[in-house]
Parts: structure tokens; C-alpha cells; sequence
């Protein structure tokens, strides 16, 4: 008979577990939310099919209790605009360009070195570890709350006005930039008339010749239909350029730690599949955009050596703005990367 008892004794502690298991999630400190997500693409690009994922894993997370509002097409305002928002507590979620952050934490300039990531393979190890996470932390101090960064892609130049195929190509063409210090900088060093402008405002000014051309990566140039206003595309991978998912930080402090759980492990499940599938739609993308008429070049090795050349100032600058000791730290750690090859 104790035998018989002591053999019950493993069932009946299995049944136990079984039985809190579901206890447990019920007693996570989780309220019913609807949270505004803001982004600036279209529903059917790369930002809107990740920020669907993102939706999708917050509500399973949550039991359905947490539903996130996508807007896209940046019917909330261009970044700048939804940054503001989130600091002021008007908006709670939003996902955009770590280059129109800078005006607000200057060590997001990091991101906008010219040439400083060669592949993906970098940017991932570099962003996803202490360096990436330091830059991210700065922002907290401002009202921002980073979570992941995702994959906006290797930027490359478009124009309606002539192939660029050497530096001097660059001279007077009016190219849209963001409005961002480096940014500008750079295109009027390497000599093109350089035109801060919301991206929002973009394909209408192309479209008016109010501007010649713009820098993006090609998954944007595909989605934006950029090819029906711009003739000529240069492969240049000028700027590795992440997109960064954000919560208001007066948000984020109201919420639980069990929803702040649920909203971080749901950042990390759409980075995963951002990047896939951003990588798998550039391929794609530049195959399609030669379909759809764009004349390709591609910079040689020795002019885009002359380019890195022209902005050493830049990069100087740079460093001086985000700080020597995040700069250096950089450094080691880039080399620290490409050591494991």
C-alpha cells in the first residue's frame, strides 16, 4: 500500500504542475491595450509585413488581451513627427529611421557613418550587441524607449538626371536627404546640391523635378514606385541604415513588467523576420527594378575609395559628436567581428 502510495505521489505532482501552469499565465499582470503602431511605408512593404508579425506575436503573447493599431503609410506624420508624439505620450509604438533620431540623441549618428558596416553579417552582430545596446539606452533619457533594431538596407543613389558612375557624376544634382545633419554634409562634400526633405513629401517632389534624386535602399525604391520618376540607379552601399523599434517612454513606464515582457520578446520575433525577409526582397527588388527600366551601375571599388577619401572629415565629426569612447568602442568591436571570419 505505501508503495502504492509513493508511485502516486510523481502523478499527482505532474497534475499539480498541469494545473498551475495555467494559473500562472492567467495571474501575469496583463490589461486589456489597444497601442497606436505608427510606420512610414506602405502596408504592402517590408515595414508593414514585420510590423503585421510584431501585431500578431504581441496579441498571442498576451492571450489577445494587447492589440496593436497599425497606421502605416505614414498617415501619422513622417518620423520626426511620430517621435515627437511618442515623447509627449500622444502616440505609444512606432518603428522608423535611427537617422532622424539624432537631433534628440546624438549617439544615434553613429548609425550614419558612410562606410563604417561592409555586410549584414556585421550590422547584425554589431546592433544586436553592447554597442548597439548602449546607443539604444541613451535614448531613454529623452522619452524613448528602443527595443530592436530592424533592417532598413544598404543605401544606394537614385536621379532622373544621368548615371553616376564617378564622383564628379554627383556634382549640382539636387538629391533629397533626410533631415539630418551627416546626411547633408556628406552629399554636399561629395558635391551634390543636397535637399533635407520628409520622406512623406519625396515622390511628389521627384515627380515636380523639385528635386533630381534620393538615396534609399532598394526594397523602398521598389515599394515607393520611385522607378516611375527615377531613371537611374548606382549601387553604392554608401550608409548601412537600421530602423528602430520605439515606445513613448511615459508609455512604457505605466506598463507592467509582464507587458513590457510580451511587447520586448515580440520586438525580437519581427527582427528575426524583418531581416529575412528584407534580405530576400533586396535581391529581388534589384532584379525588378531593371525589369521596370532603371539603368544600373555600379561604383567601382577605387570610386567608392575616393568617396571614403572625401569623407574622412565627416567621419571625424562623427566621432567627435557621438563621443571617442563610443566611437573606439565601435572600432574594437567591428574588428572584433571581423576577426571571427
Amino acid at each position: 500500500m505505501l508503495m502504492k502510495k509513493t508511485a502516486r505521489r510523481p502523478l499527482l505532482a505532474a497534475l499539480g504542475l498541469a494545473l498551475i501552469a495555467p494559473l500562472a499565465a492567467q495571474a501575469q499582470d496583463i490589461k486589456p491595450r489597444l497601442i497606436r503602431f505608427g510606420y512610414g511605408l506602405a502596408e504592402a512593404s517590408n515595414q508593414g509585413r514585420a510590423a503585421k508579425v510584431l501585431a500578431e506575436n504581441v496579441e498571442k503573447l498576451s492571450g489577445g488581451k494587447m492589440k496593436l493599431r497599425l497606421i502605416g503609410g505614414a498617415a501619422l506624420g513622417p518620423d520626426t513627427q511620430m517621435q515627437q508624439a511618442l515623447i509627449g505620450g500622444a502616440q505609444e509604438m512606432m518603428v522608423g529611421s535611427t537617422a532622424t533620431l539624432v537631433g534628440i540623441t546624438k549617439e544615434m549618428a553613429l548609425w550614419d557613418t558612410p562606410f563604417l558596416i561592409n555586410n549584414t553579417k556585421e550590422a547584425d552582430a554589431l546592433l544586436d550587441g553592447p554597442v548597439g545596446d548602449k546607443v539604444k539606452a541613451k535614448l531613454e533619457e529623452k522619452g524613448l524607449v528602443g527595443l530592436v533594431y530592424w533592417e532598413n538596407g544598404f543605401r544606394n543613389l537614385t536621379n532622373s538626371k544621368r548615371p553616376v558612375n564617378k564622383l564628379e557624376d554627383l556634382s549640382g544634382i539636387k538629391l533629397r536627404v533626410m533631415q539630418n545633419n551627416v546626411y547633408l554634409d556628406s552629399f554636399k562634400i561629395l558635391g551634390a546640391n543636397a535637399v533635407p526633405l520628409p520622406y512623406s513629401e519625396l515622390f511628389t517632389a521627384m515627380e515636380t523635378n523639385a528635386v533630381d534624386g534620393q538615396e534609399n535602399p532598394y526594397n523602398t525604391i521598389l515599394s515607393a514606385k520611385f522607378y516611375e520618376v527615377q531613371k537611374y540607379l548606382t549601387v553604392t552601399n554608401h550608409v548601412y541604415a537600421p530602423w528602430i523599434v520605439l515606445v513613448s517612454k511615459k508609455y512604457w513606464d505605466g506598463l507592467s513588467k509582464d507587458e513590457r515582457a510580451v511587447l520586448q520578446k515580440a520586438a525580437v520575433i519581427s527582427r528575426d523576420f524583418e531581416r529575412k525577409d528584407t534580405r530576400e526582397e533586396a535581391a529581388k527588388a534589384l532584379v525588378e527594378l531593371k525589369s521596370k527600366g532603371m539603368q544600373v551601375s555600379e561604383l567601382s571599388p577605387a570610386e567608392i575609395g575616393r568617396m571614403r577619401d572625401k569623407l574622412t572629415k565627416v567621419n571625424a565629426g562623427i566621432a567627435t559628436n557621438v563621443g571617442m569612447e563610443l566611437w573606439n568602442e565601435t572600432q574594437a568591436e567591428l574588428a572584433k567581428i571581423r576577426a571571427k571570419k
